[in-house]
């Protein structure tokens, strides 16, 4: 079978499209993984399947494969890219655009700009919506670290999908990969986790790393970025909106405090169209 795919980035963050609106899509892990390898197959961060809604009020369903091919629940970065691929390919013309996840329904603004606002719902701080095993929610969790020798201390928040931000004074000479992969496989962590590095610029900005679940660590992190924000929000340390300095470029984080949405702006531009065989 051969399928047809657009390729995307949200600031480096990549991603193979495919609209399964009208036809089934269903790979094993396996070829899923086969599809990601960037000397084999096509490359990328993730696979974004849409879907047609099952659940109004949402426009459209989409799915997110990691390059394992494990399937999760949020990408803040291409879902910026969904937004973009869905008007460019004359699938709706509504804005905003209304998506569904396995566990949330975003809303998707395509702006004069050229960029993409996303309503990404409101922040969970409790230890279970991540999971994380903890006794009770706090503002700092602690955990020994084999792999350093040492214990890091860390913030945690569900954006959808479970996210872990530790406080940084020099982003360029931290152990990014080290203490992400041993942090992000903890055994406290049953479904694995996001691992954000954070350090502040001033009360408006800050500049982030993150080691992902599946790909490592990526140029770009969209939900990262909201998970960081609001809990330097949350800690007192930023004031909102902040902008979130990552390697691949800048993304504006809006977030008002308590039940409030969490709002992510930033680009999304498709690289090319390809087919492949499946």
């Amino acid at each position: 079978m051969q399928i047809s795919f657009t390729k995307m980035h949200g600031l480096g963050n990549d991603f193979m499209i495919v609209d399964s609106t009208a036809t089934s899509f269903d790979l094993p892990v396996d070829r899923i993984a086969a599809l990601a390898d960037r000397r084999r197959g096509v490359g990328f961060d993730q696979l974004l399947v849409l879907e047609a809604s099952g659940d109004p009020p949402a426009d459209f369903h989409y799915r997110i494969f990691n390059p394992d091919g494990a399937e999760v629940e949020h990408c803040g970065n291409g879902v910026r890219c969904l937004a973009r691929f869905i008007a460019d390919k004359g699938l709706s013309e509504r804005n905003p655009i209304v998506v569904s996840t396995v566990n949330r329904t975003l809303e998707l603004r395509l702006l004069d700009n050229g960029e993409v606002s996303v309503d990404m719902g409101s922040p969970d701080f409790t230890p279970s919506s991540l999971p994380l095993r903890a006794e009770r929610r706090q503002a700092l969790y602690r955990r020994e670290l084999e792999a350093i020798g040492d214990a890091v201390d860390f913030a945690a928040v569900s954006m959808g999908n479970p996210h872990a931000v530790i406080q940084v004074e020099d982003l360029a000479n931290t152990a990014v990969k080290t203490i992400g992969k041993a942090l992000g496989s903890h055994a406290d962590f049953p479904a694995g986790v996001n691992v954000g590095f954070m350090q502040v610029e001033n009360r408006n900005r800050i500049r982030l790393r993150v080691y992902e679940r599946g790909p490592g660590e990526t140029p770009a992190c969209g939900s990262g970025a909201c998970a960081a924000a609001v809990s330097g929000i949350e800690a007192g340390l930023l004031d909102s909106p902040v902008a979130v300095e990552l390697t691949g470029g800048e993304l504006k984080i809006d977030w008002q405090g308590g039940p409030a949405p969490v709002f992510m702006s930033g680009p999304a531009q498709a690289v090319y169209e390809g087919t492949v065989d499946v």
